[in-house]
């Protein structure tokens, strides 16, 4: 038998006995095939609690046969002698059990497993009654006298007792290891009898699917972008995937909505019984399969419930543009200088055009008028924004002027008398080229609310809005469901809705 096993029994045996089945500890004892002996003390401690002396004594027999120098052994089998009436034998174990002290005063069991300690002085106690069951009332005193120098504590009120028991010729009554106390397997090897999974179950640290109960491995596979697409292994049938409900969906127990219509969710499984397991916004639920219909690929790009991604890093398609709300200053407002934009549906009407020029596109307006002046009057600052106003209205006024130096390689800015000088040199054969463009490229113009950029985003085409991630974007109009114009670093153009997220700050008209 393994030493696991033979611990196994032996801890059964201990726990039976230790609750006074004697029957099931002997069973468990005797289940051990060849018993070493500190198994076999058990079972005569166990015959001795169960009133089994003959028993008892041939288990102690077998006890002291497997280990002859087991003092606490003999010295057990001398008290069942003493029981069963055979007080020479039971004066023989106490010799034996004297000699296998080797002159020490005590012998500590603990180590063994035995929570008992075994006194020099209390063995020869007991081989006194066993004396004077023989009628040996002189060798009994000398026997107590001896027990009296091995005694730590010298002569005390117990062998006081029994000098005057002996004296008197009254039997001395023989010590014997405490009832229920026994040879018990260590902890430590008790602990181990059960295995242990050091490494531990799989278990789902982070998961893209809310609530996933899925463990197990999977290799890493390439994702579509803006979707989760699980593989194979991971899904419970074949029609997992997104779905759209039909409509609202209200449980049987609860009036509380909890799929509204045309949500988007994630099918885990359809059962045979016409229900389906779902996740929507972050919950796993059950709702009818009748509600249900797949999901078209654009549907996928507008996930917001159920499986939350990052938008994916490249722009949606500017399709479906809708014309730009009209400038709250009516019908007769005058048009934004360089700078202003408005997005507009221009059929395309040559026969000829190449195929790709059939998108939607955004047309970049630039607003130019031509002023004839004298060179005998050149006018000042003031002057000048006096007469541009008569042709661009309120924005000559509070608009920043710039010019195009000579070289054509930067932009001089006109803020003063001796800016307007310089600018009076740039011209070329008598022309001159001015800018007027508002200082706040949407000045004028209501700002809807605001969002903040959770990606950074390059321009995509000459009307789209640079940004870095981080950065507060106002939001002017909606272009569509997937654009957006915005005003960011002075500048304006349009922009991916799924590039940014609604902020808290409240909007203001600027």
């Amino acid at each position: 038998m393994a030493y696991r096993e033979l611990v196994r029994r032996w801890h059964q045996g201990v726990q039976a006995a230790d609750g006074g089945d004697w029957d099931t500890a002997l069973d468990a004892f005797g289940g051990i095939p060849g018993p070493p002996a500190r198994i076999c003390f058990n079972m005569g401690c166990v015959h001795l609690l169960a009133g089994r002396p003959e028993a008892a004594l041939r288990a102690f027999d077998d006890t002291v046969a497997k280990d002859s120098s087991l003092a606490v052994g003999f010295f057990q089998r001398g008290f069942v002698h003493l029981q069963l009436g055979r007080y020479e034998e039971a004066l023989s174990d106490y010799h034996m059990a004297f000699n296998h002290l080797r002159k020490n005063p005590f012998i500590d069991y603990k180590q063994l497993g035995l929570r008992h300690i075994l006194y020099a002085w209390e063995v020869l106690y007991s081989t006194a009654a066993a004396q004077c069951q023989l009628q040996q009332w002189q060798e009994a005193r000398v026997t107590l006298d001896k027990a009296v120098v091995w005694r730590p504590e010298g002569r005390t009120a117990v062998l006081d007792l029994a000098f005057q028991q002996v004296q008197n010729h009254l039997f001395l009554e023989p010590m014997q290891v405490p009832l229920g106390e026994f040879f018990r397997p260590r902890k430590k090897e008790v602990e181990q009898l059960d295995s242990k999974d050091f490494l531990g179950k799989p278990k789902v640290i982070s998961s893209i699917i809310p609530n996933d109960e899925y463990i197990g491995f999977e290799p890493l596979r390439p994702q579509k972008q803006g979707f989760y697409e699980p593989g194979a292994g991971a899904l419970l049938d074949s029609e997992s995937g997104y779905y759209r409900v039909l409509s609202h969906y209200y449980p049987e127990d609860s009036e509380k909505l909890a799929v509204r219509a045309s949500s988007l969710v994630f099918v885990l499984a359809r059962g045979a019984d016409g229900w389906a397991t779902v996740i929507h916004d972050g919950q796993k639920l059950r709702i009818p399969s009748s509600l249900l219909e797949p999901a078209s690929k654009m549907d996928k790009w507008k996930i917001s419930d159920g499986i939350p991604l990052p938008p994916a890093q490249v722009p949606p398609s500017r399709l479906h543009v809708k014309q730009k709300p009209e400038s709250p200053e009516g019908e007769d407002a005058p048009v934004n200088g360089a700078g202003a934009q408005m997005d507009s549906k221009i059929p395309v009407t040559c026969g000829d055009a190449s195929p790709s020029t059939a998108r939607p596109m955004v047309l970049q307006v630039c607003c130019e008028c031509t002023v004839v002046l004298r060179a005998s009057t050149v006018p000042a600052l003031q002057d000048l924004r006096a007469l541009l106003q008569e042709r661009l209205g309120q924005q000559a006024q509070r608009g920043r002027l710039s010019y195009r130096n000579s070289d054509g390689k930067e932009l001089g800015a006109v803020s003063g008398e001796e800016d307007l000088g310089r600018m009076w040199q740039q011209l070329t054969d008598g022309r001159l080229v001015l800018y007027c463009q508002d200082s706040e490229s949407h000045s004028g113009r209501p700002v809807l609310y605001r969002m903040l950029a959770q990606y950074s985003y390059s321009a995509q085409g000459p009307g789209d809005l640079d940004f870095s991630k981080g950065d507060v974007l106002d939001v002017l109009s909606e272009v569509n469901e997937d654009w957006l114009e915005g005003h960011c670093n002075g500048k304006t153009g349009i922009f991916p809705k799924c590039f940014a997220t609604h902020t808290s700050c409240g909007a203001a008209l600027l």
